[in-house]
């Protein structure tokens, strides 16, 4: 079909971000070099509570220079989420080591920390070798329950990088880590600024940690490792992975609204909330009691032995009156490439795959379109429209 009426998720350019891109422009700062860049990456880090931020050219590049840093190489495990956008996992891959696929809890979509705390401690205790990273992804703006993680990761010296690309905002609200968000907890955390995220630099991603050294190193290999001075010596492989002046002046801009998005988001998630939670058949994303979601996509379960559709065929109906919604994650298992990855578990991250519809949530969704989403979807499910 045609452009769709009600899009699923579209940035919302309503501050800065003309003023600053023609600030860019009459500078003459258009490439990698410009005030914006330092500055998008200090407001960041200031933002989450991080006192280093590495900008990088995607979320992806962050991953993966920060799965460097953090000393992955070369025949290494990574234990990664399994129910995450691919992204998460293929630089793992990059860098020649073996991700080791975890599947999701079904209580959060995210990595289930009980089967991750279990298998690396019996692997201590009987003198197994050990991941030398963990890289748990918050998916759809909903926290991994990362405290039991990070307690041990550090009984067992395995270090923890988390990538938060889709969860900018979201955080703790209790226990040990309450009052953190993510992306602060590990030794490095990752965001993504791509477009349909809540703030976007057209593209664009940030590493952030609380070690000097390791933001330096980052630096040095998002910047082709070349070194100070006049000629261009290298002295490392590293990588062009730069944000543009350009992208951070969005960034800049999107930053100085981040939190009118997030209040944007959260009302949206409210009001589907209030239309689906009785529907039989739906089940709404978790909501659990010690963490705060972003809600960056607004995500649902349809069980269809309760009702009248499928997620397939949900899809199908809301594309036809113009609404754009779309499946959540395939577990990275499914992928050909990594279908002899070893696993933790198994079965969650499918049926979430198989059921898990994520409907129209831009920060500007009017409430008449989101009532227009809500009818057609309610049709559907009690078996209304075909």
């Amino acid at each position: 079909m045609s452009e769709p009426r009600i899009p699923l998720s579209v940035p919302h350019l309503a501050g800065n971000e003309r003023s600053y891109l023609q600030e860019c422009v009459d500078t003459n700062f258009v490439s990698s070099v410009g005030p914006f860049v330092p500055r998008f990456e200090a407001e960041f880090a200031a933002r989450v509570g991080s006192p280093f931020g590495v900008a990088c050219a995607s979320g992806t590049a962050a991953i993966h220079v920060a799965l460097q840093v953090a000393g992955v190489g070369a025949g290494d495990e990574v234990w990664v989420s399994d129910f995450t956008f691919i992204a998460t996992v293929n630089p793992i891959t990059y860098l020649g080591a073996r991700p080791v696929l975890v599947d999701a809890d079904p209580a959060t979509w995210n990595m289930d920390a009980a089967l991750v705390c279990e298998e690396l401690r019996r692997r201590q205790r009987a003198g197994r070798p050990l991941p030398k990273a963990l890289l748990p992804a918050h998916v759809l703006g909903l926290p991994t329950d990362l405290a039991p993680l990070m307690e041990v990761c550090q009984e067992c010296g395995v270090t923890l990088v988390e990538d938060a690309a889709e969860a900018l905002g979201a955080g703790f609200t209790a226990g040990p880590l309450a009052g953190r968000q993510v992306g602060t907890v590990g030794l490095l955390g990752c965001f993504s600024f791509n477009g349909n995220k809540i703030i976007t630099t057209g593209g664009g991603g940030m590493m952030v940690t609380a070690d000097a050294a390791l933001a330096r190193r980052a630096k040095h290999l998002t910047t082709q490792a070349r070194r100070p001075g006049p000629e261009y010596w290298h002295d490392e492989v590293g990588y062009n992975y730069r944000l543009t002046n350009l992208a951070a002046a969005l960034g800049v801009a999107q930053l100085e609204q981040l939190d009118a998005f997030l209040a944007a988001k959260r009302a949206i998630a409210r009001r589907y909330d209030e239309a689906l939670g009785a529907v039989p058949g739906v089940s709404l994303p978790p909501r659990p009691t010690w963490a705060a979601p972003s809600m960056w996509l607004y995500s649902i379960l349809i069980d269809p032995t309760r009702a009248a559709v499928d997620r397939r065929r949900a899809l199908e109906i809301l594309d036809r009156h113009g609404i754009q919604a779309r499946p959540v994650w395939a577990p990275a298992h499914l992928m050909p490439f990594y279908r002899d990855a070893e696993r933790l578990g198994g079965g969650v991250g499918e049926r979430l795959f198989e059921q898990g519809l994520s409907l129209p949530c831009s920060v500007g969704l009017r409430p008449a379109e989101q009532a227009e989403v809500i009818d057609v979807l309610m049709a559907a499910l009690q078996g209304e429209v075909v």
